[in-house]
């Protein structure tokens, strides 16, 4: 099937250049598009797992996210959602924004973040297998997507959401963009269109899904970022437009375990795998969970959920999505486990 055309003529107009080309290719010949975005160094695929030695039983299912570039289609993220079936003994599942592998991998660039998260909830809430709540576990951009449907939905609930190198507090800048002695790709191109100024207005909002995570901190008190963004939404950060619902959602699941990757090269400052980022008004060191205004502020939830002991913090020693099957199923074992949990051998 054809994947979601974002671009109509009249949105389009305007765009910048490079997004400009972007926009005809998802129009008139999605195959080069794909390409470009798999050449460009934004995008990272999972690495194919093995079978999990170990079996944790539970009685909850499992959904899984994949990040930009990926697709459920591909073989990695296929075999990790065999993988955590096998390691759990329950039903899982991997929920694409797109019906397809061309369109699936496309929707990961050109389907904004609000929109990828309502189509994410869609599938979820139309699967009869998960009526009764799951686990997640997300890597890289399909954090944002679990945490987006954890704050406007949460029905059927998570249970315990395993967040693997994510995006969930955004990111600063994009560090990856670029290849040394390599020209800058037509996708990373696009991206820097739509940065900086340019970042916190409907357009640039409603065209590139990693334009909705980025959080310039030079500009997060500016009108334009706290009206606009999408992320600054999730967060509650304008006053004027509080929503209660992102936060009485968040206090609905138990267990929340971030995995941050110590020498990622992705996600910018990679503190934000843990729910920090950069203190407003300038590029600095990059603030700790506790040390965010979300957090003294408790403005979606996340004090209460730290203060009931359902916050939890992983580590992997290198870059990002650089992770073991042992580690993968490790914290699959010590996460999603329930009370009717039992680890067999």
């Amino acid at each position: 099937m054809r994947c979601l055309a974002i671009f109509a003529s009249g949105v389009a107009a305007g765009l910048p250049p490079h997004l400009q080309t972007v926009s005809d290719l998802n129009v008139n010949n999605q195959d080069q598009l794909v390409q470009e975005i798999l050449a460009s160094p934004l995008t990272k695929l999972v690495p194919t797992i093995g079978a999990p030695e170990r079996v944790t039983a539970t009685s909850i299912p499992t959904v899984v996210a994949h990040g930009m570039g990926d697709s459920c289609f591909n073989g990695g993220m296929k075999s990790i959602t065999k993988g955590v079936a096998n390691a759990t003994t329950q039903y899982a599942t991997c929920i694409p924004t797109g019906d397809n592998w061309l369109s699936d991998t496309i929707n990961g660039f050109l389907l904004n973040m609000d929109k990828s998260v309502d189509v994410f909830a869609k599938k979820i809430q139309a699967d009869p297998k998960l009526k009764g709540g799951f686990n997640a576990v997300g890597f890289s951009q399909g954090n944002s997507l679990i945490r987006g449907y954890i704050q406007k939905y949460n029905d059927p609930p998570v249970n315990a959401f395993l967040s693997v190198h994510g995006t969930v507090m955004g990111v600063a800048a994009f560090p990856s963009c670029f290849e040394q002695e390599k020209p800058l790709g037509l996708i990373c191109k696009g991206l820097a269109e739509v940065l900086g100024d340019l970042a916190y207005n409907p357009l640039s909002q409603g065209v590139l899904f990693q334009a909705d995570y980025y959080r310039d901190p030079a500009l997060a008190e500016s009108k334009g970022y706290l009206r606009w963004s999408q992320l600054a939404a999730w967060n509650n950060e304008n006053p004027a437009t509080v929503n209660s619902t992102h936060k009485e959602n968040f206090g609905k699941t138990k267990r929340f375990a971030m995995v941050k990757a110590l020498k990622d090269s992705m996600v910018y400052p990679n503190e934000a795998e843990w729910w920090g980022q950069m203190d407003d008004g300038a590029y600095g060191k990059a603030l700790e969970m506790k040390d965010t205004k979300w957090y003294k502020e408790d403005l979606f939830g996340l004090k209460t959920a730290d203060e009931a002991g359902r916050i939890h913090f992983e580590t992997t020693p290198g870059d990002h999505l650089q992770f073991t099957d042992k580690e993968l199923y490790g914290w699959v074992a010590q996460y999603f486990q329930d009370g009717e949990a039992s680890v067999v051998v």
